[in-house]
């Protein structure tokens, strides 16, 4: 064998053997899920006297939505005369009418809401928290993003936590509106389940740090306060504050039982968009924080398990490096001889893709024992638009890395609810070439792998590299179409997944 070859195959199990390990910790989830099910917060005596409670609903550029955001939380079950609601709107199109006029609307009801426009949109939606506190009355602050339509209990079911004076936050699960819209936002809907059931149930039953994830929870004013209050250095300024808020002795608690409704992203580059956010938010927060948390005085698997947190984004990176190295791989080892081949690396992928499977089965079970098993279908497909994202979240993984500064770029919703709601003729597209472009052209490339293991009879590894093929050209594929496809809508209905 030579150099060249012995550095291609090192780096190839170097990097599979990474990317396992990250999949055993997924089954290290469902065991503590499992193992610590009697740690699960139960309902507790409601508050008396009930504490003044402020809604904050930062939007910009939400025309589709802010107006069924608005009527959800004054029909919420709350004393009136207890509740204060802002809508700190940063938008700079049509949004600031329809907003201000639905403020305007439940003010002459009787209802404590006001309407706070700025101009400048510093520190982005941390900012306009920041400034949205400063003048709020509540004790508690109650966060909804404008694509979230929060149940009429909310307040009732999750107030009660903060009997525990050492609880600074409640985070809610959500929902989902349109989950049935397409196969593109049922997969959205498991991918979020395995989040919030699995990811946030497990670390909060098992004692370990989780975060807020911007919406769809309740602070106590108080641990903004001590934490530092918000800050807009990284994107995700919600997982910033969790864990500068915990270090600070907060305790966090999940409602799994108390579910708030959102809409899906129907389009896929507003999806990347948001993923891209997501990512590069978690790895500048990760940065920042990180060293903190090794060397504060907490218990090993508390460390352990933000480390597994904050780091998981950098495995786009290897999956990158993997998607190149995996036909040079696979052409060296087949000179050599596939039987042994298979013995090594066809474990390594079980160990990445079958923890995969596992994990967001087992989500579905939980969150959906009725009909759980009919959502099983849709997990191949999950798993390749995960692989499909690769691109898109090393992109983000390396301006994080690299200290490029982008603008918070907010998810565009258009107020799709069912299947056969329109979305192509409304606003707020976003646009993606080259990133498309090169999706295309790894599908392309594991379209010639697949070829060549199927040439020569290496057939073990098929199911990984379709994985692979199906993934990039889905992703890359569904970008252009929907950008410069004739009708958008029809195309997205007609993959409807039910």
């Amino acid at each position: 064998m030579t150099l060249p070859e012995l550095a291609i195959l090192a780096a190839y199990f170097f990097i599979l053997s990474i990317l396992a390990f990250y999949g055993w910790h997924r089954y290290l989830l469902v065991y503590w899920y499992r193992r610590y099910a009697d740690h699960v917060p139960g309902p507790l005596v409601p508050l008396d006297p009930l504490p003044a409670v402020t809604i904050q609903l930062p939007i910009f550029n939400e025309m589709y939505v802010v107006d069924r955001l608005i009527d959800a939380v004054c029909r919420m079950d709350y004393p009136r005369e207890l509740l204060e609601i802002q809508v700190l709107d940063d938008s700079t199109d049509e949004t600031v009418d329809v907003a201000a006029l639905a403020v305007r609307r439940w003010q002459l009801q009787g209802f404590n809401i006001s309407y706070l426009h700025r101009v400048d949109r510093i520190g982005f939606k941390a900012g306009a928290l920041e400034a949205g506190m400063a003048v709020a009355s509540g004790q508690f602050l109650a966060i909804f993003d404008a694509d979230f339509v929060p149940p009429v209990d909310f307040l009732r079911r999750s107030l009660p936590q903060f009997a525990d004076p050492q609880v600074g936050m409640v985070q809610a699960r959500w929902g989902h509106i349109n989950d049935d819209y397409s196969t593109l936002t049922r997969i959205q809907s498991i991918l979020l389940d395995g989040h919030f059931v699995l990811e946030h149930g497990s670390r909060n039953r098992a004692g370990c740090f989780f975060n807020f994830n911007g919406t769809a929870g309740v602070w106590r004013r108080t641990a903004i306060e001590t934490a530092g209050g918000w800050q807009h250095d990284t994107l995700t300024e919600d997982l910033d504050l969790s864990y500068r808020a915990q270090l600070k002795g907060w305790r966090f608690v999940f409602m799994e039982n108390v579910i708030a409704p959102a809409e899906l992203p129907v389009e896929m580059n507003s999806f990347k968009s948001q993923q891209h956010r997501w990512a590069k938010g978690s790895i500048q927060t990760c940065l920042k924080l990180l060293p903190q948390i090794l060397s504060a005085d907490l218990p090993f698997r508390v460390k352990a398990e933000a480390f597994f947190h904050l780091t998981a984004n950098f495995n786009y990176l290897l999956m990158v490096a993997l998607c190149v190295l995996m036909f040079p791989s696979m052409y060296v080892r087949y000179n050599m001889g596939w039987s042994e081949m298979m013995l090594i690396d066809v474990p390594l992928f079980m160990a990445a893709t079958f923890s995969v499977i596992n994990f967001y089965a087992f989500c579905q079970k939980q969150a959906y024992p009725e009909d759980w098993v009919s959502r099983l279908k849709y997990l191949p497909l999950l798993m390749a638009v995960g692989i499909g994202l690769s691109i898109n979240n090393t992109r983000a993984v390396l301006e994080a890395l690299f200290g490029k500064q982008t603008e918070f770029v907010r998810t565009p919703k258009h107020g799709v609810d069912r299947p056969g709601d329109d979305w192509a003729g409304k606003k707020y597209h976003q646009a993606m070439l080259w990133q498309p472009l090169a999706e295309v052209a790894l599908g392309l490339y594991f379209t010639a792998t697949v070829f060549y293991a199927l040439a020569n009879g290496i057939y073990g590894t098929l199911p990984f590299l379709v994985l692979f093929q199906v993934g990039f050209l889905y992703t890359g594929l569904f970008s252009l179409l929907q950008q410069f496809g004739s009708d958008e809508a029809v195309f997205s209905t007609q993959i409807a997944g039910e």
